[in-house]
This record gives structure tokens, sequence and C-alpha cells, in this order.
């Protein structure tokens, strides 16, 4: 047992009990144990992994403890700040210890990544005459590989030498059995930032002058820099108005003081032009950005993350896990289309990390910077209610225009004697007209394949998913019926399934119609569609945007991945050719989606030189989002939309959490929720909590890979004083076993 003088540590375990436990740390651990450090220690007659906290929170007597088995590095592999963070997001998302921790703390750095090695071969003396004559006869390949290494000045790796000289492995075995041979085992040196983001989207670096706006807005941001205290910014900018350069100057000047920094984006893949600009402002410094994304090995992931524990990487480029980045002195965080709902994690645990972000940034004294040209409504009210910075940037650079924007409505070119079309005759025109110009063009439609669904007009047969509740999508390309929620897929039949009828066809379109369609409409342009189906070879994506910016490609179609922040000068047209999709989601962000998202396309025309249009086409050209963004009437649609939230007190006035059930007995399912919700809302009455429940009903999307969904709604106005009571009564409910049940805060998805 330990002695009274025994260093004692407390430990946050992955995988046990929700709360520190503390342990005694034996003599030869003691300078391996900081704050962060991941350990092993015993619980429950097994060995667990886990983080050593903050100092004791009790005084505990040393002879009750038991010992720490290990440490797995020298140094800690989180920083104190991220420690606080992983008990706020358990407590605030109502997840379990293990999965924070698990999420915080990557799975290559937890299982401590071996040193890759290569295995090369060398002689182990020159040999003699007879040896290479007894080689020759019995095994000239041996004799080969021995003169091949005769002429080399080193080892050389085994795999080459049996790749060129035709060897197996036992042949080379044999010689170094023989002692002819000696093999060398060499620890590779694994590079960090193995990954070739922004090499080829970087541009050459040229001095910029800053708009008065841009000068005003990052002024006021350096104050909050040289106040060395937590401020959250919101840069409410225009499309094209320069928002990246303000993050830019901020980031360098941050990186000069001896400061780290996370600048988080949607997806790391769709912005290769920030990463290469970037990497080019900060290689004058001397200093490595490590750009965190899922296509990195589970060795450079490991490697990364312990650049940054130990300091030698200062800057992080990533998507929503890159805000867990063990970084040393933090001081500047920056989430850049902070409106984007995929900051969202789906699963467990369910943070938001715009949220997160400015958590975090509260814990570590650092700024905060959220910048959008459609900033989330949550992020404005909080400018009201919590003190946030407003910087607003209402110009493009160089004085340039915003573009021109018409709106269409599709049930006119109905009535026109071509009838129905999918492009209207206004944006084909323009089509046709950009690309006698030698000007380039993007169309935008949310919605993949070819028709939106297979339908019989005999007998109103509709193809389904037999494992969902959405229609089946026709693939033209691959002649498939496919589903986009669980990927089952099947061949089309020739007539109905149902009643054989030949009129079994294909309505409404997709993107790969679109593409055909425009090709017809401009024989001669270079076409090229950008979206899930065509982004299954690695670093595709990547090529196609290159050949659109060096002019390769005329006219580039794809879904809502083309609005993410790109920035090309010669796009003078952007078709929107369906408005309507976000406007039919049952949700109440649907007006404000569908308005983010028209201000973000139109954003992508009239960057350069040349004045932009943008042609919007839609069934309902009188709705308050398609008209607000012909505008660019960001404060008329702000002030239409909060008042309507406002009225019927949804977010951004309360927070909202969602309450899912599931199971593969719909009518079980229900039953649970039923009963979970008769006994919480009585339970929350006696606490006095003034909570509103709505439901339980079934969830717009029913069946999911032949799973029945409920869910119900909590409006709440305190997150985290109400959510624990909540976490509290569901342990100790019964449960059915067949019944899974989870608690989502503060959702993006509500189907």
């Amino acid at each position: 047992m330990p002695e009274a003088s025994a260093h004692i540590i407390e430990v946050l375990p992955i995988g046990g009990p929700e709360k520190p436990l503390a342990y005694a740390v034996p003599a030869r651990l003691k300078g391996c144990t900081a704050p962060g450090a991941l350990v092993r220690v015993p619980l429950l007659n097994r060995s667990r992994l886990g983080l050593v906290c903050e100092g004791l929170s009790e005084e505990i007597d040393p002879a009750r403890l038991k010992f720490v088995h290990d440490a797995l590095y020298d140094e800690p592999v989180v920083s104190p700040d991220l420690l606080k963070l992983a008990l706020w997001l358990s407590r605030y998302y109502a997840a379990s210890l293990e999965s924070v921790l698990e999420t915080i703390v990557p799975a290559p750095v937890r299982a401590i990544m071996a040193p890759r090695t290569t295995r090369l071969l060398a002689l182990a003396h020159t040999p003699t005459p007879e040896e290479m004559d007894a080689l020759v006869r019995r095994a000239p390949r041996q004799a080969d590989l021995v003169r091949f290494l005769e002429q080399q000045q080193g080892p050389v790796p085994r795999s080459l030498l049996m790749s060129r000289l035709k060897l197996s492995s036992p042949s080379c075995d044999a010689l170094v059995k023989k002692g002819l041979l000696k093999e060398v085992v060499q620890e590779d040196a694994r590079e960090v930032y193995t990954d070739d983001l922004g090499e080829e989207e970087a541009l050459p670096t040229k001095e910029v002058t800053l708009t008065e706006e841009q000068a005003a807005a990052l002024a006021d941001i350096e104050l909050s820099l040289d106040a060395n205290e937590f401020r959250p910014h919101l840069i409410h900018g225009v499309t094209g108005s320069g928002k990246t350069e303000i993050y830019l100057r901020a980031l360098e000047r941050v990186v000069d003081e001896g400061g780290s920094v996370i600048f988080l984006v949607p997806e790391v893949a769709l912005t290769p032009q920030t990463v290469g600009r970037l990497r080019s402002r900060l290689s004058k410094r001397g200093e490595r950005v490590v750009v965190w994304h899922s296509h990195l090995s589970a060795g450079e992931r490991a490697d990364g993350w312990m650049a940054m524990a130990r300091g030698e990487a200062r800057v992080v480029v990533g998507a929503r896990s890159a805000i867990f980045a063990p970084l040393k002195n933090l001081k500047l965080i920056i989430v850049d289309e902070e409106h984007e709902p995929a900051y969202k994690q789906a699963e467990s645990p369910r943070y938001h990390g715009r949220d997160v972000a400015v958590y975090r940034s509260m814990l570590c004294g650092a700024v905060c910077l959220l910048g959008s040209a459609t900033p989330a409504l949550e992020s404005l009210y909080n400018v009201e209610t919590k003190s946030y910075r407003l910087n607003r940037l209402s110009k493009r650079v160089d004085d340039r225009q915003l573009p021109s924007v018409h709106i269409v409505d599709m049930k006119r070119e109905r009535l026109s004697p071509q009838g129905a079309a999918t492009i209207s005759s206004i944006l084909a025109d323009k089509l046709l007209e950009r690309f006698e110009k030698q000007e380039q063009s993007i169309l935008f439609l949310n919605r993949r394949g070819y028709s939106t669904r297979m339908i019989c007009p005999d007998c109103s047969y509709v193809a389904e998913c037999p494992h969902c509740s959405v229609t089946l999508t026709y693939h033209r390309t691959d002649n498939r019926l496919k589903c986009h929620i669980c990927g089952y897929q099947e061949r089309p039949t020739k007539g109905c399934p149902k009643c054989g009828s030949a009129k079994y066809r294909g309505i409404g379109f997709g993107t790969q119609r679109i593409e055909e369609t425009v090709q017809k409409i401009v024989p001669r342009a270079r076409i090229m569609r950008l979206d899930t189906d065509t982004m299954s070879k690695k670093h595709l994506f990547r090529k196609i945007l290159s050949d659109f910016r060096t002019g390769k490609l005329d006219i580039l179609v794809g879904t809502q991945m083309l609005a993410k922040g790109l920035d090309f000068p010669n796009v003078t047209l952007v078709g929107m050719v369906d408005a309507d999709i976000a406007l039919h989601v049952p949700d109440f962000r649907a007006a404000e989606r569908t308005f983010q998202l028209l201000v973000q396309v139109a954003g992508r025309a009239g960057r350069g030189d040349k004045a932009g249009e943008v042609v919007v086409q839609t069934f309902m050209p009188h709705s308050p989002p398609i008209q607000y963004a012909r505008r660019a009437d960001f404060e008329g649609f702000l002030q239409e939309e909060l008042e309507q939230r406002r009225e019927f007190h949804y977010p951004p006035f309360r927070h909202l959490v969602r309450h899912l059930f599931r199971g593969r007995n719909p009518e079980k399912v229900a039953f649970f929720a039923e009963q979970w919700s008769r006994q919480l809302e009585e339970r929350l009455e006696k606490l006095g909590h003034n909570v509103e429940i709505r439901g339980p009903v079934a969830a717009p999307l029913e069946k999911i890979k032949d799973t029945y969904r409920f869910h119900l709604w909590y409006f709440v106005g305190n997150v985290s004083r109400i959510l624990p009571d909540i976490v509290a009564l569901r342990k100790d409910f019964p449960m059915d076993e067949d019944v899974v049940d989870v608690l989502d805060v503060d959702p993006v998805d509500l189907v």
C-alpha cells in the first residue's frame, strides 16, 4: 500500500465511473503524470485508460489507493482546458463521459501508434569465390541478389529487392540464415503533415490593402487580442467582402506573439484554397500547419496530435473535431461559415462545433471569431443578449458589385410552348451567352441522381426503399434505383412492378439530368458534375475544382458543396435550378436555410472583375426568403424571421432538445415514448421546471434502416439547469431493451 507521502493524482477513466478517481503514482512515473497525461490504471480488476485531472477535490488516505500501472507518453496528450471542456460536454449534451473522452482523444493516440518500420537488407560480409560458386549452382536468383547488393553503397529495402529481382521472401530469409546477408530494421521518420491539401490550390501571395470596413473590423479584433481575455466576435460580411483576409491577419498576429490558433471550416476537403493561402502566409514565418481531416492515416493522426501537444505545431485547420486540438497557449479560435449545419455532430456526443468553440475560448481566455455572410439567428441573437461584438462588412473588396438576381417563376415556364422544363429559357440563354464570352457558370441543385422517383400513372405505384420511409432515386449513370439514406439499390424494371404498365417512368430531376440537359443546350461546353456520386475517387473533387479555376471546364453542376466558400474569379453566372427544395422540409429553420443557401450560392458569382448574375428558378417566387435573398436584404429577413420565432417561442428564444426513440417494433416504440412522456411531465411539474413538451409523434422520416422512430420535443429556457433532472429520471425509467433512445441538445436535423 502507498505510504502517506506518496504522490496522489485524480484520473478520469475512459469507460468507468462518470467521475475522477484517485490513484497513487509509483516513483518511476512521477514525471509523466501531469494534468492531461494518458495513463493506464486498475479499475474493477481490469486495466483501463484514463486522463490525469488537475488537483484533488478532497483529502484521501493514501493507504486506500491503488497504483497507476503505466503512463502511455512522457508528456500530456491534452491541454488542461480540454479536461474542463470534456466535463462540460458530458453535462450539456447529456453524453457519457466515455464517449466524450474518446472523441477528444483520437483512437490512434489511445492505441500508442508504433513507429512505422522498413526492413532493409545488406551484405554481412563479402562472399568468398567458393560461396558464390555454390550459390550460382544451387540458387542462381540468390546469387543475383548478392551481386546486386555488392554494387550498392548501403542497405536496400527488402520489398524493393523482392520486387525488382523477382525474389520470394524465403529466398531472402535463406541468405540471412546462411550469414551472407544481414537484415536491418529502420524506424521511419513519419511526416506529421502528410497531406496535399493546399498544394494544388496554392496561390502566390500578394500584398492586400484592407478596405475601411476590413481595417475597422481588424482593429476591433486586435483590441480584444490586446485585452488577452475571452471575447467573441461575429463578423457579418457579404460574400466576397474579405472575411478570410481578416482571419489571416489576426492569425498572423497571434502566431507572431507566440500564441496558437484553431481554424475551423465546415469541410476541410472543400476548402483547399483557404488551406493554400494559410500555408503560403505562414511558411514565411517557418510555421507548419496541421490540417486535421479524415484522409489522414492512423499514424499521421497520432503524430499530428502529439506535434500539437508538444507545441511543435501551433496552427490547426480542420472540421468540427479540430476544436479538440491539444494546442498550448491557445489565443484565437476562428469558425468560418459559422451558420453551417455541418458543425453539428450526428453521433454521441452530439456537440455543435461552433458552440464548443465559444465555450473553449471562454475557458482559455481566447478571442473567438465567428464569420459568415448569413449568420445563424442564434449568433445574431447572442450579439444582443451575450455581448458578442458585431463587425459588419457590407461591401465587396475593390467595390465589386453584388450580382444581380433574376427570379424565374417556373409555373409560367410550364405554360410556354416547350412545356415543363428543368432549365428555364432565361437560364438557357444566359448559359449560351456566358459560354460565348468564355466566362464560366455554376448550376446548383441540392438533389443527386437523375429522377427523384419512379412512378406508375396507371396504378400510382411508387418505388420505395424497403428499409426506409423514402422513395428510391433513379441514377442513370449506372442504371440503378438508390436509397440516399441506407444505400439500398436495385435495377429498375421496364414495366411497373405492380401492374406491368409500360408508362412506368421517372419524374423529378437531379444533378445527373441537369448535366445532360445543359450538355444539349451548350453542346461544345466542357461540363463536369460535382456531387457525392462523382467523389468516389480520392481527391477527385480537388482536381475538378482546380480544372475549373484554370479554365479547363466551362460549367460546373453540383449540390450544396458548391456553396461553401469557393472563389472562382471567372464565374459570372450562377443558376439555382430549384430554390424550393429546402422550403418543403418540415423544419422551423426551413426559411432561414433557404435564405442562407440562396445568398451563399449567389455569392459565387461576380467575385472577379466581371459583373455577375444569378438566376433563381422557383415555383414560389413570392416567398419571403426568396424575395429577401433577391434584394440581399438580410436585415429585413432577420426582422421577419425573428418575429415569427418569438411568437412561437422557437430558438433562439428558447433551447430545443430532441428526444428520439427508435426500435424495430413501431407499436412498442410508440408505447414506451408515451409512457416516458407522461412520467417526465409529472416529475418536471413537481420539480417546478418550466418545460414545454411536444409529442411523442412519428418522426418525419419514420423508418430508417428497418428501425422505426418517434420523438418528443422539449422547449427549455436553461439546458444546464433542467437537463440533469431529465437524465436522472431517464436512468430510473424501465426502458425496454429493444427500444433505444437518444437526447439531442440544440439539434439542427429535425427529420
